[in-house]
């Protein structure tokens, strides 16, 4: 993926200088969280529901809400690191995108915050931790990533390259779009009136929904800059299949349950994907009126 030189997003808020973020979160009663915690909740971070922030106090057997975190101030202007310059840059991208997208429509795009963060962080959402993984926190339409995610991603989860992690940043701004329609909203509303499976089932359109739309932005990303390079959609395709719910099942338990799939197989994300690469419309990413 040719991506230096190219302009970067306004939207970004560095927070990776604030005291102790580099530090392992601890929480429960001042219990640690082990390696093995972690690597646990950063997979049912990026598994299991729109707002993930209790996954770690769960795991470390507490319920009630992580404890605060003191955080610096986020630096002004652009990142000077080439992994802050490069979400950046994806960032940006998907402004330009999206922006014409809505335009096309006669909607104006509001555009996300990106945060990028160490250790943890307060959000709308509650106290965001790296060990989630990636997230969007719809309470102040802002995406987290702690860029440490992106060496588990390659080496843990078997999926390294540029456009792998340019799929992360376009997922999660897809679930902006998903609040900007007023789908996030209308899942959300289900929560408590159907069944833990039937949630699961919405849950796993909302994640598909994601994914085409993400492929939505690599499709006009590409037509507009022509920055993709050989091996790149396969780079993203990677990444789509190796966090399925099938794959990340079989893996950490030896089996499959369909049931409790919350994102979708791989082959399901995957496809949704390149739906929207292939197409490049909004309105053939309704997983919902899908069977």
């Amino acid at each position: 993926m040719k991506w230096e030189g190219h302009e970067t997003s306004r939207n970004v808020e560095d927070r990776r200088g604030a005291p102790g973020g580099g530090r392992t979160p601890r929480l429960g009663g001042g219990r640690g969280i082990g390696l093995g915690t972690i690597v646990i909740a950063l997979v049912a971070g990026w598994l299991f529901g729109i707002n993930p922030m209790t996954v770690l106090g769960l795991l470390s057997g507490g319920g009630g809400a992580a404890p605060a975190v003191q955080q610096a101030p986020a630096s002004a202007g652009p990142p000077s690191d080439r992994g802050g310059l490069f979400v950046s840059t994806v960032l940006r991208d998907t402004e330009v995108v999206w922006n014409q997208q809505f335009q096309a429509t006669g909607k104006r795009y509001e555009e996300p915050k990106l945060v990028l963060f160490r250790g943890a962080t307060p959000t709308a959402c509650g106290t965001g931790q790296s060990a989630m993984g990636p997230f969007y926190c719809p309470g102040d339409s802002k995406v987290y990533i702690d860029l440490d995610f992106f060496g588990t991603l390659a080496n843990r989860l078997g999926a390294p390259g540029d456009f792998a992690q340019a799929y992360v940043v376009a997922h999660e701004v897809g679930h902006h779009i998903q609040n900007l329609m007023g789908i996030t909203a209308k899942v959300d509303a289900m929560r408590g009136r159907v069944s833990q499976a039937q949630m699961n089932a919405l849950s796993v359109r909302v994640e598909l929904q994601a994914d085409c739309l993400a492929g939505v932005w690599a499709h006009h990303s590409q037509r507009g800059k022509g920055w993709l390079e050989r091996g790149d959609i396969e780079e993203a395709l990677r990444a789509a299949a190796q966090i399925g719910d099938d794959t990340l099942q079989r893996a950490s338990q030896g089996r499959v349950v369909p049931e409790t799939f919350t994102h979708g197989s791989a082959e399901q994300r995957m496809t949704w994907f390149k739906r929207g690469l292939d197409g490049g419309r909004i309105d053939g990413c309704n997983t919902f009126d899908s069977r």
